[in-house]
């Protein structure tokens, strides 16, 4: 268990490992463990064989693991071996040639623009909570981040700057093991973030750090915390409360149950890039991707460009078939409705 530790501790400090991950990479290497103790090995005793069928047939057939969840399991052991084989703990490392399982590109399900709009219509405007659901809500929308990094800003990490004599304003989002990118808001999120800043209710709450920074967004009750105690970090709104507040307002509303999800919102973000063309390097920067292939996804989402070219060009508009006229009357009817 200590080798394990000391390749968790390199994980995080080196390689810049957010502590969700290092925490799956030690709880797939305990597994490991316990499974290699009934094969009477350890962990510097195991064989190209042994973790083959670990990451195979067990994960498989003992730990229920679909294809795609066995992946994050093969990350694990190969880079611990590819560590421990470095760093003088085995002679060779044995997990170089274990594979990582095939499995199909599982598209993400993208919150509908309709979808999107009734939801910020649910917020009510007229109280504090409402104000501020619908400013996290603008963000999530407007800017595509991860809900961690929506709740887990700061005050000051709001950049007001100016654009030809007008105020804008970027976002700085931590996530994903502190890695920081610099978003520009929509003039729509910085409305809805100034009358938040603006409201009376929050100027009546401590939500001052050590660091002298302070909460952005803050939960109104918490019935566990003292009232002398609630203030600073512990009035930092909680992910648990987002996502009841984002059911509620999505049931009120009737949106589907798989687009009430705030990464439903990050997907509508992506996929609305990749409708207007936007540039693929700047997608992944926006978006916060390392690598290019995810941010390609959202291309394959963007459908309206791609259905204007069908209707535009295929082959069976320029013919006379039984449901021509039919079609004609639809399309008339999609360009009529408001």
């Amino acid at each position: 268990m200590d080798l394990i530790e000391s390749y968790i501790t390199w994980l995080e400090m080196n390689r810049g490992r957010a502590p969700r991950t290092a925490k799956k990479y030690r709880q797939a290497l305990e597994r490991l463990v316990v499974y290699l103790a009934k094969e009477g090995k350890t962990l510097e005793q195991a064989t190209r064989e042994q973790l083959e069928a670990f990451t195979g047939l067990h994960a498989h057939k003992e730990l229920k693991l679909r294809p795609r969840a066995r992946r994050p399991l093969v990350a694990a052991v190969r880079g611990f071996y590819a560590w421990a084989a470095s760093h003088g703990h085995v002679e060779s490392n044995p997990a170089a040639a274990v594979d990582y399982p095939k499995a199909g590109r599982v598209l993400p399900r993208a919150m509908t623009l309709v979808s999107a709009e009734q939801l910020l219509m649910q917020c009510d405007l007229s109280e504090f909570r409402g104000v501020r659901d619908a400013a996290i809500l603008s963000i999530l929308i407007g800017c595509g981040p991860r809900i961690s990094g929506v709740l887990s800003l700061n005050q000051e990490d709001l950049i007001w700057y100016a654009v030809e004599d007008r105020e804008r304003l970027a976002i700085r989002f931590r996530e994903k093991g502190d890695k920081e990118r610099l978003v520009p808001a929509p003039i729509e999120t910085a409305l809805m973030i100034h009358a938040y800043l603006g409201h009376q209710e929050l100027d009546g709450i401590d939500r001052s750090l050590e660091s002298g920074d302070r909460v952005l967004f803050v939960s109104t009750r918490n019935r566990t915390v003292p009232p002398h105690e609630y203030n600073g970090e512990v009035r930092r709104l909680k992910a648990r409360a987002f996502f009841q507040q984002l059911r509620k307002y999505g049931e009120k509303a009737g949106i589907p149950a798989e687009q009430l999800h705030p990464h439903a919102m990050r997907h509508l973000f992506g996929t609305e890039l990749a409708e207007h063309d936007i540039d693929l390097l700047i997608r992944q920067d926006l978006l916060g991707h390392e690598d290019p292939k995810t941010t390609q996804i959202y291309t394959t989402l963007a459908m309206r460009k791609k259905s204007a070219a069908i209707d535009a060009a295929n082959p069976l508009r320029k013919m006379n078939i039984p449901v021509s006229e039919l079609a004609r009357q639809l399309e008339r009817s999609a360009r009529r409705a408001p």
